[in-house]
């Protein structure tokens, strides 16, 4: 038989409605990794136009004799980057117990329990998840810390990048001259 009693009272850990909170760490709990979504749309353009890139490389690379360099596949960049998500919790001026979401890395020593903090949040698309952390002002050792996260164009990376700009350069290019005779 389980008896459970009425008198305990329990402070139920909430998510914060304001943009800006002020408060104290309670506790960093331990991270877990998310994954960044990549739309399947911007993905094909970028390889597109590398690929159109890719070819004039590789015909230069074989008129030189030149080896290959490796490739990422579809599937790998598609995957996306990830990134790690730590859920924190601190205790507003109000005294109630907020959770939080700190995406990206930040230095060990940055964050400690019992930090005085002001921390600057935005709303994530999914209303159930906590908001995530733009911005951390920690009162008590007066740093300014803002946590990063890999993106799109991070994951891609510059060779890529570049090897799209360049294509679609090409591309633009070939319907200059074909618009124009």
């Amino acid at each position: 038989m389980v008896i459970m009693d009425s008198d305990l009272q329990y402070r139920r850990i909430a998510h914060p409605t304001g943009r800006i909170v002020t408060g104290r760490i309670v506790r960093l709990l331990d991270g877990y990794p998310r994954e960044v979504r990549i739309g399947q749309p911007v993905l094909v353009a970028v390889l597109v136009a590398a690929g159109v890139a890719g070819l004039l490389v590789t015909l230069l690379r074989s008129l030189l004799g030149a080896g290959s360099g490796g490739r990422r596949t579809f599937k790998d960049l598609k995957k996306g980057p990830e990134y790690l998500v730590t859920p924190v919790r601190l205790r507003d001026a109000a005294g109630q117990l907020v959770e939080v979401e700190l995406h990206g890395h930040l230095p060990q020593s940055a964050l400690h329990p019992a930090d005085h903090v002001q921390i600057t949040l935005r709303r994530q698309r999914d209303a159930d998840l906590p908001p995530k952390i733009e911005r951390i002002v920690n009162l008590t050792t007066g740093q300014l810390l803002t946590p990063r996260t890999a993106t799109l164009w991070s994951h891609l990376g510059p060779p890529l990048l570049l090897q799209a700009v360049l294509g679609a350069i090409l591309l633009t290019g070939v319907a200059a001259c074909s618009a124009l005779t």
